[in-house]
């Protein structure tokens, strides 16, 4: 029988560091992350976070969509930069046929 010489998660390591900065801080929205560096074990990202109850956040009219209900736990359901690059989301038209709407909707053929 063969065996099993990795594991090979699904999510990208920016997408599961994004979602365990979520995780701690629930009062909070995750805005993007980007790739601050690395070792040979471990990778580092900053996550920007944002305070939807902030005044200067619900006053801004270019930033307060993030206030709508709609976006809590935009990062558990993946519409981060890092969350739709890691299910395949960034390429369009020809070539795309079975990422989209999702994944699961076309039996995970698409990656």
């Amino acid at each position: 029988s063969m065996g099993v010489n990795k594991y090979t998660p699904q999510k990208s390591r920016q997408w599961i560091a994004e979602e365990r900065v979520a995780k701690k801080f629930p009062n909070l929205r995750v805005l993007n992350s980007y790739w601050v560096g690395s070792d040979h074990k471990l990778a580092f990202y900053e996550v920007i976070l944002v305070d939807p109850n902030h005044p200067n956040i619900y006053n801004d009219p270019k930033i307060n969509w993030i206030c709508a209900p709609s976006q809590k736990g935009r990062v558990n359901r993946g519409l981060t930069s890092a969350g739709k690059r890691s299910r395949g989301l960034r390429k369009k038209g020809r070539g795309a046929e079975k990422l989209r709407p999702s994944l699961g909707s076309k039996d995970n053929l698409g990656k």
